[in-house]
C-alpha cells in the first residue's frame, strides 16, 4: 500500500495509527470501499478494540500540525441506532507527497511499532539513504507515562530491531553499510514463519489489550483465601509462567502445574521441592509445541523442564517456526521405540534439527517445498557406508635401483727413483693423480719430498697434504743447524 510518509515520521500520529490506515487502505480498495466494523478491524490487526478506536479517531481528524485528514469517514447510522457500519476512504495523496509502500501483509503481521521500524526502513532502502541507530530511534517514540512522544534510546531501538529482523521481514546485514553502518533490507514478504508468541518485552504482560491484566471472564478462582504456610502470598501477574491452551487429560498434565493435582507448580514450602521455592514451568510457546508429547513430561524433573523449556525459547528466536518444531516431535517419536527417559528423549532426539547447514532443512527435506535436500544427497553420496570396507590404498612404488658402484681407483704407479726416469717425473693423468693422493699418508708424502722435491711432491700429492711434511721439514733442519 502506498503510505504518506508523514504517517510514519509524523509525532501526531501513533503506532496503531500506521497499522490502521493501512487496513482501511487495503479494504478501501474494493468496489464497495472499507465497511468493516471496528471490532473486525481490531480482529484483523490483532488490536483492542479501543487502540482501533483512538487510531481512528486520530485519522479521522486534522491533526495538530497541518490540518490534514487521512480517513474520511461517512457514517451511516440511522436515529434510532440501527443501521450500517460507517463507510471509510483514505484522501487522495498530492503529486509531490512523499511516500512509501508497506506491504498490507505487514500491518496484520507486525505489532505498531515494528511496523513502523519496517516502513522507516523500505523508505531508506528505496532512497538509498544509510540508517544508524539514531535515525531510527529519532522515529520511534513512547506512546505513554511521562515519557510520551519522546523518541527512544538508541538501546532500545537496536532490540527492536533485533526483534523486527527475527520476523524474517528485514534483514540486517551487520557492518556492511556506508562508514560501518548496519545494512538493512526490507522484504516484501517474511523469509520465514513466525513464532505466534505474545511480545512482554514491555512489561510483565503481554500487550493484548488497554486495561489492567485481570480478565473480566476469569470468574472462578483456584486459589486458596488463607495460606496455611507464612511468607505472604503467590504474586498475581504471572501471565508466562503457567501453560496455556486445552488440556486433553487434565488428570494427566496436574503435574505440570495445572489446578487440581501436585507437581512441579505448586506452592511447596521451604524445605522440599525446588531451590526458588516456585517449580520448573513451561512457558505458553513451549506448552503448545510440546503438544504431541506432553504424557512424557509426568514424571520429568524441574531441572529438565526448564532445560527443554530454554531450548525450544532458543529455536523459536533462531525463527523456527512453532509447527515445523511441532511436526518434528510427532515425526519422530512415531518412529521410536517406547522410550523410557521422556525428558531425556526430547532433549537428545525429539528437539535437535538435523540436517546440512541450510536452516530450511529437516531431515534430509526442505521444509517449504517438501522436497529432498541436494547437499544432504551430495553428503550422503560422498560419503562411504559404515560397514563398507575401505579403500584399497594405491600400491606404493618400489625404489629405484641403486646404482652401481663406482670401479676401484687403480693403484698408483710405484715410485720410481729420479735416475729411472732421468731425472723427470711420470706424466700422471688426472685419475691417477686423485687414486695417488687419495691413498697417500704422511710418510709417502715426506719421502716424495725428500726423492723428488718439494715442487714435485706438491705436483704429485697437492699443497695441503705436502703442507704439514715441509712444515716438519723445516723444523728438523732448523733444529739441527742450531746444534
Amino acid at each position: 500500500m502506498r503510505v504518506p510518509l508523514r504517517l510514519v515520521v509524523g509525532g501526531q500520529y501513533s503506532d496503531a495509527a500506521l497499522a490502521v490506515y493501512i487496513k482501511v487502505a487495503a479494504l478501501a480498495l474494493r468496489a464497495e470501499g472499507c465497511t468493516a466494523r471496528v471490532a473486525t478491524l481490531a480482529e484483523y490487526l490483532g488490536m483492542s478494540k479501543s487502540a482501533v478506536e483512538r487510531a481512528l479517531r486520530q485519522l479521522a481528524r486534522p491533526d495538530s500540525v497541518d490540518g490534514v485528514v487521512e480517513v474520511l469517514t461517512t457514517r451511516r447510522t440511522r436515529r434510532g441506532g440501527t443501521g450500517d457500519s460507517a463507510h471509510r476512504t483514505v484522501r487522495v495523496a498530492e503529486d509531490d507527497e512523499l511516500f512509501v509502500w508497506v506491504p498490507a501483509r505487514a500491518a496484520t503481521s507486525l505489532p505498531p511499532r515494528l511496523l513502523r521500524l519496517y516502513a522507516v526502513i523500505a523508505y531508506a532502502q528505496a532512497r538509498r539513504q544509510p540508517l544508524a541507530y539514531s535515525d531510527l530511534a529519532a522515529v520511534v517514540r513512547h506512546q505513554g507515562g511521562k515519557s510520551a512522544g519522546e523518541s527512544l534510546g538508541e538501546r532500545q531501538t537496536a532490540r527492536l530491531v533485533e526483534d523486527l529482523a527475527a520476523t524474517g521481514w528485514v534483514t540486517v546485514r551487520r557492518r556492511e553499510g556506508l562508514q560501518g553502518r548496519h545494512a538493512y533490507e526490507a522484504h516484501d514478504r517474511p523469509l520465514h514463519a513466525v513464532p505466534g508468541c505474545a511480545d512482554i518485552h514491555d512489561g510483565s504482560g503481554a500487550g493484548r489489550s488497554d486495561g489492567s491484566l485481570a480478565s473480566e471472564e476469569d470468574h472462578g478462582t483456584d486459589r486458596l483465601k488463607t495460606s496455611a504456610t507464612g511468607g505472604g502470598g503467590i504474586r498475581r501477574r504471572r501471565v508466562q509462567e503457567v501453560a496455556q491452551g486445552p488440556v486433553d487429560n487434565p488428570a494427566r498434565s496436574a503435574p505440570l502445574g495445572r489446578p487440581g493435582g501436585r507437581g512441579h507448580g505448586e506452592k511447596r514450602s521451604s524445605s522440599g521441592g525446588s531451590g526458588d521455592g516456585s517449580g520448573a514451568l513451561l512457558s505458553a510457546c513451549s506448552w503448545t509445541v510440546l503438544e504431541p508429547v506432553r504424557h512424557l513430561l509426568e514424571d520429568v524433573r524441574p531441572f529438565v523442564l526448564r532445560r527443554i523449556d530454554a531450548e525450544i525459547t532458543a529455536q523459536l528466536a533462531a525463527g523456527t517456526g512453532m509447527q515445523r518444531i511441532t511436526e518434528r516431535l510427532t515425526r519422530r517419536y512415531a518412529t521410536t521405540d517406547p522410550v523410557r527417559d521422556g525428558g531425556r528423549w526430547i532433549l537428545g532426539a525429539g528437539l535437535p534439527r538435523r540436517g546440512c547447514g541450510l536452516d530450511v532443512c529437516e531431515d534430509g527435506v526442505l521444509w517449504h517445498t517438501g522436497q529432498p535436500c541436494q547437499v544432504c544427497l551430495d553428503i550422503t553420496l560422498a560419503t562411504p557406508p559404515a560397514g563398507a570396507a575401505p579403500a584399497a590404498e594405491p600400491p606404493v612404488p618400489e625404489p629405484p635401483e641403486a646404482p652401481p658402484a663406482p670401479a676401484p681407483a687403480p693403484a698408483p704407479p710405484p715410485a720410481a727413483p729420479a735416475e729411472a726416469h732421468g731425472g723427470r717425473l711420470p706424466e700422471l693423468t688426472a685419475e691417477q693423480k686423485a687414486a695417488l693422493r687419495a691413498a697417500a699418508g704422511p710418510g709417502t708424502v715426506r719421502a716424495a719430498v725428500a726423492q723428488y722435491g718439494r715442487t714435485a711432491a706438491v705436483y704429485l700429492y697437492g699443497w695441503r697434504a705436502v703442507a704439514p711434511a715441509l712444515t716438519a721439514l723445516d723444523d728438523t733442519e732448523g733444529a739441527h743447524h742450531a746444534q
